[in-house]
């Protein structure tokens, strides 16, 4: 649901926060502008011109914190993985998921009543820690909790979950209640919803068993027992740990620094209804791909899989920035559906994969470091891109181009993994 918060909800905010400073209303330098402008057509009148260029700064601008509240996902998923992650390994799968669960949501609610964009940032930046901290604890729970044979069904539903969050919150944006600049607040009390669930999840859910039996054989050796982050970087395990950093980064470069700005270029040259029509048609079909993104691993091969989903991903993606726009919404929603199931595929083949690098003594944190280093990459990336916004006079199309030539980048990288790395869960 947070993921498609991010999506649905920050373009509108960001907008409404902006125009509360008042730096927006038509200034002299505006007026100068239009008065040049009408010196080269001979035409137009100074005010509704001069209006037009404020407009446009504030949709530039508006751009730029998207952008950076993109980073605040990425960048707090990814501290919240490493903080999470570490407290899942120390205290338990489902300690770890019960704290991740309430911050996301606790801190939302106090998103509604934020007042700049500033604080805007700083309150998504601790909510999307929670986001990043759950799917470690998470993934290591399903994977330590369930035989083998289970594991690849399980991978894609976890995949497909967040996919059905990001379809539930854009349908609601839809059909029952438009985010617009003048009403975006209620989606954060709408994100503030799974509460009840964290206070719930340490009643219904039951420990990892592996966990327990590790728990208790670290008890007996306080060596052991100190689980860090520093170790999934020593010498035995730094090659594993870089292989999966690699390759949960293309994935997570290409959903959120690449294809996410064709929601905000259908905010801004479609309409409100139009940019949640773009999540719900990326989402939809990415629930079917990232439920199937396990068994194509399992059937296929990791190594295959990702390569050809790589490969697909690169031409679809080009297909749809170069082809295809928010002007003409049919063909621009075709193409958004077949990325959004490709890119699906790989958020089913991630639960799957990266628990299988790690030993049980450092799953969480493990699998966390290698998907959240993955955001921290792509943050810093959609940080520079949001940056380059007025240099690239608000050109999604061209922005879209070169940032998902990061495809080329995962087929390149898979084929470098080491032939053995591939494998099951290990003890």
């Amino acid at each position: 649901m947070h993921l498609g918060t991010t999506s649905l909800a920050m373009g509108s905010a960001a907008k409404d926060l902006l125009q509360n400073s008042g730096f927006y209303e038509v200034i002299d330098a505006d007026r100068a502008i239009a008065l040049k402008q009408i010196e080269q057509e001979n035409e137009g009148e100074v005010e509704e011109l001069a209006k037009a260029v404020a407009e446009n700064r504030l949709k530039t601008d508006s751009s730029k914190w998207f952008g950076y509240y993109v980073c605040a996902l990425l960048f707090g998923g990814a501290a919240g993985g490493l903080v999470f992650g570490r407290l899942g390994d120390r205290f338990g799968r489902v300690k770890g998921m019960t704290a991740a669960i309430c911050c996301y949501s606790g801190m939302s609610l106090v998103a509604y009543f934020v007042q700049s964009p500033g604080q805007l940032l700083i309150v998504r930046f601790i909510v999307c820690m929670g986001v990043g901290g759950m799917w470690p604890n998470g993934v290591a729970l399903m994977s330590e909790a369930w035989a083998n044979v289970s594991r690849p069904l399980l991978a894609g539903v976890i995949g497909t979950a967040a996919n059905i969050g990001i379809f539930f919150i854009a349908s609601i944006g839809k059909y029952v209640r438009e985010v617009t600049v003048d009403d975006w607040r209620w989606v954060m009390l709408l994100g503030g919803a799974p509460i009840v669930f964290g206070l719930l999840v340490p009643f219904f859910v039951p420990e990892s068993p592996r966990w327990l039996i590790q728990k208790e054989g670290r008890e007996s050796d306080s060596e052991t027992s100190r689980v860090g982050t520093a170790d999934i970087f020593k010498p035995g395990m730094l090659a594993v740990t870089l292989i999966g950093i690699l390759l949960a980064t293309v994935p997570l470069f290409g959903s959120w620094g690449s294809s996410n700005w064709a929601v905000k270029w259908a905010e801004d040259a479609g309409s409100d209804g139009l940019k949640a029509q773009v999540i719900m048609w990326r989402s939809l079909p990415g629930i079917v791909g990232s439920f199937l993104g396990g068994w194509v691993a399992s059937f296929v091969g990791r190594r295959r899989s990702y390569l050809l989903n790589s490969l697909i991903c690169l031409a679809s993606a080009q297909c749809m920035f170069w082809f295809s726009s928010p002007t003409e919404p049919g063909i621009f929603l075709i193409w958004t559906g077949i990325l959004g199931f490709f890119s699906g595929i790989f958020f089913g083949w991630l639960p799957l994969f990266l628990p299988e690098l790690f030993v049980t003594r450092v799953r969480s944190v493990g699998a966390g470091v290698c998907f959240n280093f993955g955001r921290i990459i792509t943050a810093l990336t959609v940080f520079i891109t949001a940056g380059l916004i007025a240099y690239f006079d608000n050109d999604f199309r061209q922005i879209g181009r070169i940032t998902s030539l990061i495809y080329l980048c995962g087929a390149i990288g898979i084929l470098l993994m080491p032939k053995g790395v591939e494998g099951t869960i290990k003890d």
